[in-house]
């Protein structure tokens, strides 16, 4: 779940993972940059299976010649204890040999701190023969309060997944979703990234509430969460953070709110995977009220099949 989620941030916002996830490399404006994600389904019948969890590559190429190519090679790792720097080389060394280039950097984004192995040296008595080592991201040991006014939305997204004092929670976890709002116009991806927010910060029941009559309600710069909120869906009543919770209400708005409330929905229910992405395009063919029957019908669901079998039936119905 984690590396599905951290994949998607990477591809939607590679220029801005790369300037926070890999700075030591990363000491110019990338804008002039063309950035190229190698696509995990063509790597897999080189590399093999075992190396699926480990890749989102990036080929940085710089069109106007001012610096060579350079592939990125980013690894998310949610646990410090399970991740293994000899898997890691070793894949370094296999994407070297099929991108047919040695300007391969290594990152490895730690969500939580713990004892593992930085570098790698390999040699006998007498000489080395490779040293290996990577950058390290420990997201643990970054502090929110220095991100919390960022310009760079993957810092500000990643907010809740810092360090930061217990009493400041409710805090960190508004200036996220202000950092969405502000940073982020499309409305899709908003939806899409306040699910990944409200994920990792894993509020609870009292906190929501706290966090809803203390910050929603306050006439401050926070009210664009709650304008934002209310273009997703526009729900008279409450739609509660649980998906297990009943819809208060009745659904109103334009089809464009409806798709961006029921994408919102799945998306929590389902988690961020290639397969949703892809049939929630096809959201667009129905009107607001066959939508507003998806939002009812989907509190039933059980797995991402059932989702997919409702769209092929509703589609087969139109034709």
């Amino acid at each position: 779940m984690h590396d599905q989620n951290f994949k998607n941030l990477i591809i939607d916002y590679p220029r801005e993972a790369l300037t926070f996830f890999a700075k030591e490399e990363v000491d110019e404006d990338l804008t002039q940059a063309r950035i190229i994600p190698i696509r995990q389904e063509q790597l897999k019948q080189r590399l093999g299976e075992r190396f699926r969890e480990l890749d989102t590559p990036l080929l940085v190429e710089w069109p106007d010649g001012r610096r060579e190519a350079i592939l990125f090679v980013i690894e998310e790792e949610t646990q410090s204890n399970r991740f293994s720097i000899h898997r890691l080389a070793h894949y370094c060394l296999d994407m070297a040999d099929l991108m047919k280039t040695e300007r391969v950097i290594p990152v490895v984004i730690f969500l939580n701190s713990g004892i593992r192995q930085d570098s790698l040296c390999l040699g006998g008595d007498r000489q080395h023969y490779l040293n290996f080592c990577y950058i390290v991201c420990d997201l643990k040991q970054h502090s929110a309060a220095d991100h919390q006014d960022s310009g760079n939305i993957i810092a500000r997204l990643n907010l809740p997944n810092m360090q930061y004092p217990k009493q400041q929670r409710l805090q960190i976890y508004s200036a996220a979703h202000l950092g969405l709002v502000q940073l982020e116009p499309d409305l899709n991806k908003q939806s899409k990234y306040i699910d990944f927010i409200d994920y990792y910060a894993d509020l609870s029941e009292q906190e929501i509430i706290e966090y809803r009559t203390h910050y929603l309600n306050e006439e401050d710069e926070t009210m664009g969460l709650a304008q934002i909120l209310r273009q997703e869906g526009k729900l008279e009543g409450k739609l509660e953070g649980k998906l297990e919770g009943k819809l208060e209400g009745k659904l109103e708005g334009r089809q464009e709110e409806c798709i961006a409330l029921a994408s919102r929905l799945l998306r929590r229910k389902f988690g961020i995977q290639p397969e949703l992405e892809q049939s929630l395009g096809q959201l667009q063919a129905f009107p607001a009220e066959k939508l507003e029957d998806l939002i009812e019908a989907l509190f039933d669901w059980v797995e991402i099949n059932d989702f997919t079998q409702w769209l092929k039936q509703q589609l087969a119905e139109s034709n």
